[in-house]
């Protein structure tokens, strides 16, 4: 096995006026599963496909283990892919599928059929070792693809968004079990998506990207509770982030009724950048309903609530009351599943002490508390 390693890795598109991937620096451990998340366009898929070895590098280099295999072809980098769309061969077997790869390679015979045997058994495919990919379900497929990569024992699995043709239970069962897969295997796993979900749920660690740029590497619980800047905040989280600019005055940021103290660290960092306005942002979970008196809640009045079962959310707008004029932030709200409020009640929420997260209006990277 053998780690990955992204140093200033670069990749610009003939035509283009920006990197497609600009200078991502990124270790992956031996043995991890890292996934590369973030919006249409960010460079997630780029950043694999120059791992590859589909992609050229423009810049930088790329080490697989301690091998430079910048300018390697595909073939020599002991890599496995795993493609959005299986690339299955429809006229063959699953068996021949899954040791296709072998044969070219001119394995022997006895070496292949054992390796799809073993691959089969972890994948619960043995009994459609001999059906075509056209008599599998979506699912079947996709395992027959993970199989595929299995059995060339390599240094690296790729997987360019592997679930995203499947529907959503099965997405939920599949990830599950490729994440289980791997950590039984041990082999070095970058993962593509665009699902946040899939990324917090699956990774080791999670690599948030954003216009070819690396915004934050870290794990799940860390990225969710500790953001690095705005984008992450948002992006990061299901429902997202409640996130507004307000003015500061004197220690406070402050928008009508809500009142948010600040500390002498995070003042001091606006003073620094010249900043007097600070974003703030709380998650669904870190506000409660409190009642009509609390002088530290503000009110809001409900629009939608979304029940979920075990969960219930509130959709809600919060305006200004010394400026009526002013545009009403949307505000989300976990509240008792057991006992909502109404659509079109006004309710009183209050942030739990310690849960706000403050960034920068100017920078939109996180500030000291």
């Amino acid at each position: 096995m053998a780690g990955v390693l992204y140093e200033e890795a670069t990749r610009v598109y003939p035509g283009s006026d920006r990197p497609a991937v600009d200078a991502l620096d990124l270790d992956v451990h031996d043995g991890e599963f890292l996934v590369l998340v973030g919006p249409s366009g960010c460079g997630k898929s780029t950043s694999l496909r120059m791992l590859a070895g589909l992609e050229r590098v423009d810049g930088g280099r790329i080490a697989i283990g301690d091998r430079d295999v910048t300018h390697l072809p595909p073939r020599d980098r002991d890599i496995a892919m795993v493609f959005q769309n299986y690339a299955l061969y429809p006229h063959m077997s699953v068996a021949d599928n899954m040791g296709f790869a072998l044969r070219v390679m001119k394995a022997p015979r006895e070496e292949i059929a054992r390796r799809v045997r073993e691959a089969a058994r972890l994948l619960d495919l043995e009994e459609f070792l001999d059906r075509k990919p056209k008599a599998l379900s979506g699912g079947q497929r996709q395992r027959v693809a993970m199989g595929r990569a299995i059995v060339r024992e390599p240094k690296v699995f790729l997987m360019d968004e592997p679930l995203s043709n499947l529907d959503a239970k099965l997405r939920v069962q599949t990830r599950t079990q490729i994440a289980a897969l791997q950590r039984r295997l041990g082999v070095t796993t970058v993962y593509v998506t665009h699902d946040q979900v899939e990324a917090m749920t699956m990774g080791d660690r999670v690599a948030v990207l954003k216009d070819g740029v690396l915004q934050q590497v870290d794990t799940p619980l860390h990225l969710y509770q500790h953001p690095a800047n705005v984008f992450v905040a948002d992006f990061i989280g299901s429902p997202s982030m409640n996130l507004a600019e307000y003015p500061v005055v004197a220690d406070e940021a402050v928008l009508g009724e809500l009142r948010v103290p600040l500390s002498r660290e995070t003042l001091k960092a606006l003073q620094d950048e010249g900043g007097d306005r600070v974003i703030l942002g709380f998650r669904p979970e870190a506000v409660e309903v409190v009642g009509e008196g609390e002088p530290a809640g503000f009110p809001v009045t409900v629009t939608v609530v979304e029940e979920l079962g075990s969960d219930a959310f509130l959709y809600g707008q919060y305006a200004d009351t010394a400026d009526p004029a002013r545009l009403a932030q949307t505000v989300i709200a976990r509240v008792d599943p057991a006992d909502p409020p109404a659509k079109g009640e006004r309710v009183r929420l209050r942030i739990q002490p310690g849960k706000e997260r403050l960034f920068s209006a100017v920078t939109g990277r996180r500030l000291p508390t």
